[in-house]
C-alpha cells in the first residue's frame, strides 16, 4: 500500500524543525515497512500550534484535499505520533472523513491500521486526543507562573524590544544552565545616552499642558530627533521611519518602565472560538488588555529610571483629566471593504483606510479610501509635498478593476505565460545564501570569543545585530523562494482550472467575495493622485495592469 506521512512540530515544542521531522519520519517507516507498505507522499507542518483543526494547518488542509482528490498518490496515512496530529477531539472530526473516502490511518501506538469499527482503537485514540490537550494546558501553565515570578523577583530582562531610551547590557551567562551552554547570555535595561534625553524632553513638555501629542511629534521631527523605528531601523523594518507619530508619543507617556519599575502582562493571550456556529473550526488566539490592577509590578526597581514618578504622576493626571472628552466607542464597522488593505498611497506610501461617506438620500453614499497622514504623523521634509488629503472613490475603481482581472484570467495563454514565466531570482538567491554563510561564520567567531571570556557590551551587540541580520535574509530567501514559479506542466494545467470561470463570477460576486478573491492573488493597489492613475499587481501571476481613475478626487 502506497502511504502519506504526516507530521507536526511548533514553536511551542522548542526543537529543530529538522530533527523533528527526521524522528516521525523513522518511526512512521519503522512501523509500515515490516507490512511492505511504501511512502510516497510527506505533508510536514513546521510552527503550527497542535490546537489548530486540520483543515486551518497548511500541510494537513493540503492532505485532506489530495484525499478527496480521484487523483491522489495514496491509499493511507501514516503518522510518528498521536499527540503531534491530534488535540482534543480533533480525531473524531477528521477520521471519518478519512474512512469515507476509503483512505486508511497508520498509528504506531495502535501496532497498524486504525479499525474504524474498533471501539477500543476509538478510545485509545481519543485518550491521545486528551493527553495531547493536556500537555499544552499545563506547559502554558507552567510558562505563565514562571513569567509571573520573574517579573516579580528579579531584575533580568525578560524579552522584547527594550523600549525607546534603553538599550540591553549583558549580566552574565543565562541562568538556565542549557541556554548558556547554547551562548545565551542574561540581560538588563540600561539608560540609552543618545535617546534617554528625548524621552525626558517628550514627558517635560506634555506635562507642562502647552503641547499636545501632535505638538510634540511636529516638534521633535522639526528638530531632527530620530524616532523610535530610525533609531533602531533592524528592529523596525516595517515602520515607517520618516518622522515621529503622535502614536509614538503617547506609547512613551503611557509607559510605566520609564520610572524604573519594570512592569509585566500588561496584555495576555485569550482563545476564542473561530465560529461560534462552527466548533470544529477550532479557536483563535487574540491579545487583550488587562485591567491595570491585575499587572505584575515588582516591589523594587528593576532598572536605571529615566523619568521621575512626579513627573510620570504629573503626565497621568493630564491624561486622566482630557479621558472624558477623547474616550470613544469603540466600534467594528460591519460594512465589506474588498480593497481593505490593498491600495496603498503613491505619496508616501502607506495604507490608505477604508471609509463610508453618506449622502443626503438615506441608505446611499460612497466607499472611499483615504490618506491623511498628517493626522496621525508629523509631516518630515521628505513628506512636505504630500496632499493634505488623499481620497480614491472605490466605484472609480471595483469596475475596470474587475474587467482587466477578468480579461487576465481568461486568457489561457496570457496566464498560462506568466504561471511559467521563467526563474529569475537564482541570482538573487545565491547572493543571498552566500551572504547568510558569511555571516553565519561572524555569528560563529563572536560565539567563540564570548566563549573565551572576551565579553562586553560591543561584541553583545553585534552579535545581536548579526542575528537580526541572518534571520532577515532567511526569511527573504523564504520569500523570493516561495514566489519562483513552479513549471511543472500539472500544476500549471492545476492553476488554469482554478482561475476558470472566475470572470463570470466577478460580475455576480459580494464586495466580501471580492476582497476574498483579492487577497488570494495578492492584489496591491498604488493609487497617485496627482495623475489620478492606478497601478495594480498580481502575485504570483506576475501579471500588472495599469488604468486611470474617472475623476480621481
Amino acid at each position: 500500500m502506497k502511504l502519506a506521512f504526516y507530521g507536526r512540530v511548533s514553536t511551542e515544542d522548542a526543537q529543530d524543525p529538522q530533527a523533528s521531522r527526521a524522528w516521525q519520519l523513522k518511526r512512521s517507516r519503522d512501523l509500515v515497512s515490516p507490512l511492505d507498505h511504501e511512502i510516497v507522499a510527506e505533508f510536514f507542518d513546521i510552527g503550527q500550534s497542535r490546537s489548530l483543526p486540520w483543515r486551518r494547518r497548511p500541510q494537513a488542509a493540503a492532505l485532506l484535499e489530495e484525499v478527496k482528490s480521484a487523483t491522489r498518490r495514496f491509499d493511507g496515512i501514516v503518522i510518528g505520533e498521536p499527540q503531534r496530529a491530534f488535540y482534543g477531539h480533533q480525531f473524531s472530526m477528521t477520521f471519518p472523513v478519512l474512512t469515507h473516502y476509503g483512505v486508511a490511518l497508520f498509528v504506531p501506538e495502535v501496532g497498524g491500521a486504525v479499525d474504524p469499527d474498533s471501539d477500543a482503537h476509538e478510545i485509545v485514540m481519543s485518550l491521545f486526543g486528551g493527553m495531547s490537550k493536556s500537555e499544552r494546558t499545563r506547559i502554558q501553565k507552567r510558562t505563565k507562573s514562571s513569567m509571573h515570578e520573574l517579573a516579580r523577583n528579579t531584575d533580568r530582562f525578560l524579552g522584547g524590544r527594550p523600549p525607546y531610551g534603553y538599550r540591553l547590557a549583558d549580566v552574565g551567562p543565562h541562568p538556565n544552565p542549557a541556554k548558556a551552554a547554547a551562548g545565551q547570555r542574561a540581560h538588563r535595561l540600561i539608560a540609552d545616552e543618545t535617546t534617554a534625553s528625548n524621552v525626558r524632553l517628550i514627558f517635560e513638555l506634555y506635562a507642562t499642558g502647552d503641547h499636545g501629542l501632535n505638538a510634540i511629534a511636529q516638534r521633535l521631527t522639526d528638530e531632527g530627533i530620530a524616532s523610535p523605528s530610525a533609531s533602531d531601523p533592524a528592529r523596525n523594518r516595517h515602520r515607517d521611519p520618516r518622522g515621529w507619530s503622535a502614536a509614538s508619543v503617547r506609547a512613551i507617556l503611557k509607559n510605566p518602565t520609564y520610572t524604573g519599575f519594570r512592569v509585566w502582562g500588561k496584555q495576555e493571550k485569550v482563545e476564542t472560538l473561530a465560529d461560534v456556529e462552527d466548533v470544529a473550526a477550532g479557536s483563535v488566539t487574540r491579545m487583550r488588555w488587562r485591567e491595570g490592577a491585575e499587572w505584575v509590578r515588582p516591589e523594587q526597581r528593576t532598572h536605571e529610571a529615566i523619568v521621575d514618578p512626579e513627573l510620570f504622576e504629573a503626565v497621568a493626571h493630564r491624561f486622566a483629566a482630557r479621558a472624558p472628552s477623547s474616550i470613544r466607542a469603540t466600534r467594528r464597522s460591519t460594512r465589506p471593504y474588498p480593497l481593505a488593505g490593498l491600495v496603498l498611497c503613491g505619496h508616501c506610501g502607506r495604507r490608505m483606510q477604508g471609509m463610508w461617506v453618506p449622502n443626503r438620500k438615506a441608505g446611499t453614499g460612497r466607499t472611499l479610501y483615504r490618506c491623511e497622514i498628517g493626522k496621525s504623523r508629523a509631516i518630515s521634509a521628505e513628506l512636505a509635498d504630500h496632499p493634505r488629503s488623499v481620497h480614491l472613490n472605490q466605484a472609480h475603481v471595483l469596475p475596470q478593476l474587475d474587467r482587466e482581472l477578468g480579461a487576465l484570467l481568461s486568457d489561457q495563454g496570457r496566464l498560462r505565460a506568466a504561471v511559467a514565466r521563467p526563474v529569475t531570482g537564482s541570482a538573487e538567491l545565491g547572493a543571498i545564501r552566500t551572504k547568510i554563510s558569511e555571516t553565519q561564520k561572524v555569528i560563529d567567531n563572536l560565539v567563540e570569543a564570548i566563549g573565551r571570556g572576551l565579553i562586553s557590551d560591543a561584541v553583545t551587540a553585534q552579535l545581536a545585530a548579526m542575528e537580526s541580520e541572518k534571520k532577515l535574509l532567511e526569511l527573504r530567501v523564504s520569500k523570493i523562494a516561495g514566489a519562483e514559479p513552479r513549471g511543472v506542466a500539472q500544476e500549471i494545467d492545476a492553476a488554469l482550472v482554478r482561475f476558470a470561470g472566475i470572470a463570470d463570477a466577478l460580475a455576480l460576486a459580494t464586495d466580501e467575495e471580492r476582497g476574498q478573491l483579492y487577497r488570494a492573488l495578492d492584489l496591491q493597489l498604488t493609487y497617485d493622485s496627482t495623475t489620478k492613475r492606478a497601478q495594480v499587481t498580481l502575485d504570483p501571476l506576475g501579471a500588472c495592469i495599469e488604468k486611470s481613475v474617472r475623476r480621481g478626487t
